[in-house]
């Protein structure tokens, strides 16, 4: 018989060819762990069937959303994880809104680890032997302003794509981490190249799962006030 866990979901980003789905679950309706739905698929990513609510919709980020789960599914860093039911609907029981988010949030410290950089990063990755030394894998933290950046970071090597990075300061720190937030890539992938002023937000970083032996920050949400 599957566990029930209810989340305000705060992160709903890509991940392959489904989605990587966290947030804090809630006691109560007091925000304790954060919870991350797993698939039993080798990378763990959710598919949309799935994630679905019984209408076929997607859940959005700030849904409290009621998730059936069988068991707890650690993987070295990722220790939220919990392998979901996938026969059953999950269900949307309320909706948080943006004055909830301030218990949740971290507005001080470091993100991990620090000192370590991609060409196009800034403060980006941990060498997989340290972050398996971690004990958490997310976290959300609130920022006063930040910048989306939309350029080709692969164009000297005739790669065209275009990706948007976030760039922003946390405690005393200067980051710059990709977007896996495919709302706010769509939204800014409609626009010309260049750099966007955003004013203050939540940010829910994750550690991805392991790349050329190093695991990097991403940005899975921005999350806006209305």
């Amino acid at each position: 018989m599957a566990l029930t866990k209810r989340i305000v979901c705060l992160a709903n980003s890509r991940k392959l060819q489904g989605r990587c789905v966290a947030g804090r679950e809630l006691i109560q309706g007091t925000a304790a762990r954060w919870i991350r739905p797993v698939s039993d698929r080798e990378h763990e990513e959710v598919s949309e069937y799935e994630r679905q609510y019984e209408d076929g919709s997607d859940p959005r980020v700030l849904d409290v959303i009621d998730i059936p789960v069988r068991e707890p599914r650690p993987r070295g860093y990722q220790q939220e994880n919990w392998l979901i039911e996938p026969g059953e609907y999950w269900v949307r029981v309320g909706r948080f809104s943006w004055s909830d988010l301030g218990p949740l949030g971290d507005r001080s410290g470091t993100l991990w680890l620090n000192g370590y950089h991609t060409f196009n990063g800034e403060n980006d990755c941990i060498p997989l032997e340290q972050a398996l030394a971690v004990e958490s894998s997310l976290k959300l933290v609130y920022v006063e302003g930040m910048q989306l950046s939309v350029f080709k970071p692969g164009e000297a090597f005739g790669n065209t794509k275009r990706r948007v990075q976030a760039r922003f300061r946390f405690g005393r720190t200067k980051y710059a981490l990709w977007i896996t937030d495919p709302v706010i890539e769509r939204a800014y992938l409609a626009l010309e190249d260049g750099d966007h002023d955003l004013c203050e937000s939540y940010l829910t970083v994750s550690l991805g799962e392991p790349h050329d032996g190093r695991c990097f920050k991403l940005v899975a949400a921005v999350l806006q006030k209305a």
